[in-house]
């Protein structure tokens, strides 16, 4: 029989524990405000991005551990060479810039905290060439520049309050985490459940994206094309959609056009420039062609 006073001991304990927890979270409300890049929307964040970044290698390894890595050397040399120079036009030193192919046939990509990047094989045939890989990967290092993840899983802490927090203090507290990192960063299936970004975060990072591609010395012109060209391949019935929460391909390649004035502007002072870039190794997708085998049913990593 356990000990009254250890448990009321116990009892308290927590009590305190959730007081001091709970009193961190009204703090982050009122300390943690910052604004997004390019946008200036006002966020709400909480977790410090050292913690975040953190979380996001951790996470990134889990995957990197677990997952069927490609071995297309083609596909692996150009993901590297993009990401290294949009990891340059982003210019955050602090990251621990990481970028590697996985052999997934599903048409995704994502990005982690910390620099912590993954392409699957089945986008690239869609991207075409280097500038539409670009758009791929510049719309995902956004979400993370944006601190997207961060944001969400800042404002699931104001709604659950301590008592999320609290479920984390447990044995499993760094393994919670990394599901929660990776469910915030749009990473899937035995990881965690899905927490789609919203259509104002996708559209924030599909600026944010334009203007770093640009600044990377890839024609932004490329990033409505790419959307055009992802509805085409999606109007084969064995491809599944991106996410539901995402605009229209129509409406996101409308808006990036909208933009482009912007973009060539930055475009336009950028000393070296690759344009298109190389083109995609293998089999091509044209408006209303995919000719590639269809990736398997949309349940990445």
């Amino acid at each position: 029989m356990p000990s009254p006073i250890r448990t009321i001991c116990g009892q308290q304990g927590r009590c305190l524990t959730a007081v001091l927890l709970l009193g961190t979270i009204v703090a982050g409300v009122f300390y943690g405000c910052r604004n997004a890049p390019v946008t200036g929307r006002n966020q709400v964040l909480i977790l410090p991005e050292t913690q975040e970044n953190a979380l996001g290698i951790a996470a990134y390894r889990t995957v990197m551990a677990t997952e069927p890595i490609s071995t297309n050397q083609k596909y692996i040399e150009m993901v590297r060479r993009v990401g290294e120079r949009l990891a340059n036009a982003a210019n955050r030193p602090n990251f621990e810039w990481e970028f590697n192919v996985l052999a997934s046939q599903s048409p995704n990509a994502f990005a982690l905290p910390g620099g912590k990047v993954a392409v699957n094989e089945g986008i690239m045939p869609i991207c075409q060439n280097e500038a539409g890989l670009a758009v791929v990967m510049s719309h995902e290092i956004a979400h993370v520049l944006a601190r997207h993840g961060g944001e969400r899983m800042s404002h699931g802490l104001i709604a659950e309050g301590a008592e999320q927090i609290l479920k984390a203090g447990t044995q499993d507290k760094e393994a919670e985490q990394q599901k929660q990192i990776l469910a915030a960063y749009g990473v899937v299936s035995q990881y965690g459940a899905l927490l789609p970004y919203s259509r104002q975060h996708e559209s924030e990072a599909d600026s944010i994206g334009l203007l770093l591609m640009a600044n990377a010395g890839y024609d932004p012109s490329e990033a409505p094309r790419f959307w055009e060209r992802f509805a085409a391949a999606k109007s084969n019935p064995e491809v599944p959609e991106f996410f539901s929460t995402h605009p229209s391909d129509a409406e996101r390649a409308a808006a990036l056009r909208e933009q482009l004035p912007g973009a060539n502007a930055k475009y336009a002072q950028v000393a070296v420039k690759h344009g298109l870039g190389e083109p995609i190794p293998g089999e091509v997708v044209q408006a209303g062609n995919f000719t590639e085998k269809p990736p398997v049913p949309f349940n990445p990593f």
